[in-house]
């Protein structure tokens, strides 16, 4: 059990790559924190995973919202006396042009990717530096954090972004034993990739199938999707990793979409 008795705060985990991931992770015997926007389906995930023989708490959390963030650590905190894994998951996806793009959505874009990763960043920061035990920070970056695609600007200049930050944690949080990394997956068939093939479709006139070959699988080695289980596997390597030897970078998981 490579996370045994580790406590692990994932945002945006009652769904999506966050559920799986909060799934392996107590499978690996850490305790997982389900932070979500709604509180009722953060903890019915949390009850799933102690029904199958996990440990695993719900809390409210919009990444958002600063009192709610600190909030939702010190309750982690005081029920487990501290934290030892972020992932910074919770995110959205808002397609357009960029000239009809409203000032508005690319606000809230950058807000919930890069303010809310700041804020869980720094709220578990100061709980990995008062219980002297350091930690992982894992972002959950994209493709996009590399790469661009039309009709994503505020996606991927968040995603970028998240890159900048994992960087700089890395630097600050070494002196502490606090390591951070990025994940950066390729098209991962999500409730949020799904609402995306439609929109797409509509926008660049073309069919769905056409979207998914020849738009989102085009770039990959093999026309296939990433996984929500690949993706688990990376944050479970890059959470257990022993040291600050693998630190400030990103790991990519895209089927060869983009290779560095």
């Amino acid at each position: 059990m490579l996370l045994k008795d580790k406590v692990a705060i994932i945002t945006g985990a009652a769904s999506g790559i966050g559920r799986e991931i909060a799934i392996e992770y107590a499978r690996q015997g850490a305790k997982v924190v389900i932070a979500d926007l709604v509180l009722a389906a953060a903890q019915a995930t949390a009850a799933e995973i102690v029904q199958s023989g996990g440990l695993a708490m719900g809390v409210a959390m919009n990444v958002v919202d600063e009192a709610q963030v600190d909030q939702g650590v010190a309750e982690v905190v005081a029920a487990w006396g501290g934290v030892d894994i972020l992932i910074s998951n919770a995110g959205i996806q808002i397609i357009s042009p960029l000239v009809e793009l409203s000032l508005d959505n690319w606000k809230k874009m950058l807000a919930i990717h890069l303010d809310g990763a700041f804020l869980t960043t720094r709220a578990c920061m100061r709980a990995m530096i008062q219980s002297g035990r350091g930690g992982s920070i894992i972002y959950m970056g994209s493709v996009h954090s590399h790469e661009a695609s039309p009709l994503k600007a505020p996606y991927v200049a968040a995603k970028h972004g998240l890159i900048g930050l994992a960087k700089v944690v890395a630097k600050e949080g070494a002196k502490d034993n606090i390591r951070s990394n990025v994940i950066c997956p390729g098209f991962v068939r999500t409730p949020l990739v799904d609402k995306q093939i439609p929109e797409q479709a509509k926008t660049l006139g073309i069919s769905e199938a056409e979207v998914i070959k020849n738009v989102m699988l085009k770039e990959t080695v093999d026309g296939e999707f990433t996984t929500v289980q690949d993706v688990a596997q990376t944050a479970i390597f890059l959470a257990s990793f022993s040291s600050n030897a693998l630190t400030g970078q990103s790991i990519t998981v895209s089927h060869g979409w983009h290779m560095q």
